[in-house]
């Protein structure tokens, strides 16, 4: 056999170490180029450990600044999967310190998460006996919690988060994107034996602050006021809805149930539900100022005009309606103050049911309020094309349609500021998030349109004050303040039957204050009362004791003298009315022929001090003492105690009078006293005037 030369011999091994160096370069151009990524990712996935941490969520906090929701940081225990070598015996350990079954840390220990948390809220002590063990891939870091400080207080506005910081109810799931902020990373690479080599931390973002337009001392008035109303009453549910009616900004929204925010998951869903919002029900009697408004502002009515209302009862269209009482020829007026269901339906019909359909929906019955909370119920206003022939009958007093009490309030605040239906606000405004584009933001009142003309909404306004003077809101009416409003009373649907219960009502009663400037309106909403059952004997007193307190944290000067004693007849109720809306100029010259004529003058002006007037109120003459500075509240106290008649005008600080100080009058003679800014005193010592709060 022939022998190959050397030279072939070098051939075939360059051949072959040729295809085996192209071979590995092919190889390698595939690995590299084409499957980089994919091993790139296995080989991160061996060295490399990414946990995300959560980002501290932005504040809450009421109108004055606040804090109703805050993230504090506390420790909390999680596990590397990867470093944990004897889950058993870590389980053992652990769970001696935690006090919890090894079971339960087994479990989360054998969670798919490659950092399971093991467990949460720690107290400094219990953290420190976990560091103490030094058990490796066991680890305690501060992580943000969410705490409420009032717990009950405003938590149906404020909502509730997860666990893991996420929103889940009211502003904390409606803005939890811009609430949450942005979660921050930390990246450890780790050896082949598991060793940390490299940490590389990216910090997480804290969310922006929120403001709300609540008051958190208005929102403690009403929800105290409200909770003593169920137990009062034995209600199933509640709500009060107070608003600012001349911007539509919410100073409180209370519902009863209420639950712990800090323990959401503990409370029933029934208790989460914001009832102010999603809670639609029949507002029954309240719906007849909707009723009135568009009657008085399409002209077919007018405030004097009289009708029959049949004694109790009218058929309309088949349908046979009764009266809550027997009434006879009845005003406009005195139709809404003793709320007849047979008079206003009878307003309704002359007014026509297109333009009833038209007012309710300019007042935003049957749509949205677009208030910044989850879950509202938009209520039921059928179309006019699908009413029946009797649907205005029902209609006109509250049937047939659906409201939420905040709906219900956002009407009403429209008929107190003049006609101007406005969007109802929860967001005062919001902060700045570090390093993002999102810019702070104030909210500024937004006009939804106009219902109804001012000189209809003054009209109705005057109707509501007599409704709280001299009909079913007398338990409503308010010492030292005006104020108008509506009882309704409204019977529930039996779901048994379809039909209306014979012993299932929704009391309400809706009102504003003062009436000639309102500061605030009030909505009460009662669900299934026991006993009785009427919306102004059961709504009014509440609405009452809210008003007041509120009346009287806000600084709102009292535009009416508290009596000694009520007025006996109507004409006298409202004479302090009609007193109060007179002009300042014709009030001067009208008081000053008025006291010529029924006082006599003993003398010329006196230079005696104050305290010699009060010595007696009955003396045959009584010194007029100077008034200049003082508050509505120290010149009825005053005047109570001389004896004297007294005429209040405007707010602020006493300015003017009539008759001028000194002058000697009878005892129970007229007086006048006009108030303005402290700007507009006169050269007198007088206490400096306290500004009015949120809500004006």
């Amino acid at each position: 056999m022939e022998q190959r030369s050397p030279r072939v011999r070098w051939l075939v091994i360059c051949l072959i170490a040729i295809v085996w160096i192209g071979a590995i370069l092919g190889r390698l151009t595939y690995l590299q180029l084409l499957r980089h990524h994919e091993y790139l990712a296995k080989a991160q996935r061996q060295q490399q450990r990414v946990r995300e941490t959560t980002p501290r969520r932005g504040s809450i906090f009421d109108r004055n600044g606040r804090e109703l929701a805050v993230s504090l940081l506390e420790d909390y225990c999680f596990a590397d999967r990867a470093e944990v070598n004897d889950p058993g015996m870590v389980a053992r350990l652990l769970s001696k310190v935690l006090d919890v079954p090894p079971e339960t840390i087994a479990e989360k220990l054998a969670d798919p998460h490659p950092f399971p948390k093991l467990a949460r809220k720690l107290t400094p002590e219990v953290a420190a006996r976990i560091e103490a063990l030094n058990l490796r891939g066991i680890y305690v870091q501060k992580e943000p919690v969410r705490v409420y400080p009032g717990r009950t207080l405003a938590s149906h506005i404020l909502g509730y988060v997860d666990p893991d910081e996420r929103g889940l109810g009211g502003i904390e799931y409606a803005f939890d994107k811009q609430i949450r902020g942005k979660p921050g990373h930390v990246l450890v690479t780790k050896d082949a034996r598991r060793r940390g080599v490299d940490r590389n931390e990216s910090a997480a973002l804290p969310g922006i602050s929120v403001t709300l337009t609540i008051d958190e001392n208005i929102q403690y008035i009403a929800e105290k006021e409200l909770a003593a109303a169920i137990d009062k009453t034995q209600a199933k549910s509640g709500s009060i809805v107070v608003q600012d009616p001349n911007t539509g900004e919410i100073l409180a929204m209370a519902n009863v149930p209420t639950f712990d925010a800090n323990e959401a998951s503990a409370a029933p869903d029934d208790a989460r539900m914001n009832r102010a919002i999603a809670a639609a029900y029949e507002p029954g009697s309240t719906f007849k100022v909707i009723t009135m408004a568009s009657a008085i502002e399409n002209g077919a009515v007018k405030p004097d005009d009289i009708f029959d209302c049949q004694m109790g009862s009218i058929n309309v269209y088949g349908r046979l309606i009764h009266d809550w009482k027997p009434f006879g020829v009845l005003t406009v007026t005195q139709i809404l103050e003793h709320s007849s269901d047979v008079g206003s339906i009878k307003v309704a019909m002359k007014d026509g049911a297109a333009n009833l359909y038209q007012t309710a929906r300019d007042f935003g019955i049957g749509e949205n309020t677009q208030v910044e909370l989850p879950g509202e119920n938009r209520g039921l206003f059928r179309p006019l094309q699908n009413w029946s022939m009797n649907s205005i009958g029902s209609i006109a007093i509250g049937q047939e349609v659906s409201v939420t009490p905040l709906q219900i309030a956002t009407v009403i605040s429209a008929v107190a500021n003049g006609g101007t239906l406005y969007r109802p606000r929860i967001i005062k405004s919001t902060g700045r998030a570090p390093d993002t584009n999102l810019q702070p933001i104030s909210f500024q009142p937004e006009e939804v349109r106009q219902a109804l003309t001012p000189a209809t909404a003054a009209t109705v306004r005057e109707m509501m004050e007599g409704v709280v003077l001299e009909g079913t809101g007398k338990p409503a009416r308010l010492a030292g303040f005006t104020d108008a409003g509506k009882s309704g009373t409204a019977q529930k649907i039996d779901p048994a039957t379809g039909r209306y219960s014979p012993n299932q009502y929704v009391a309400s009663f809706v009102g504003f204050a003062p009436v000639n400037d309102p500061a605030i309106t009030i909505a009460v909403v009662l669900d299934s009362p026991v006993g009785a059952h009427h919306g102004g004997d059961v709504g009014g007193p509440v609405f009452k004791n809210v008003a007041e307190q509120i009346l009287a944290y806000l600084n709102v000067p009292e535009d009416v003298p508290i009596p000694l004693q009520p007025p006996r007849d109507r004409d006298n109720a409202r004479q302090t009315s009609a007193q109060l809306r007179a002009q300042d100029s014709q009030l001067s010259a009208d008081d000053s022929a008025s006291g010529a004529s029924q006082s006599s003058e003993v003398g010329a002006n006196t230079t005696a001090a104050s305290q010699d007037a009060f010595a007696s109120s009955t003396d045959p003459g009584i010194t007029v003492p100077s008034f200049a500075g003082k508050s509505v509240r120290q010149v009825t106290a005053d005047c109570t105690r001389l004896g004297f008649s007294v005429i209040l005008v405007g707010s602020g600080l006493a300015n003017s009078q009539s008759p001028d100080p000194g002058t000697r009058v009878k005892p129970g003679s007229q007086v006048t006293v006009r108030f303005g800014r402290a700007s507009a005193l006169l050269p007198v010592k007088a206490s400096k005037a306290e500004p009015r709060s949120a809500g004006q």
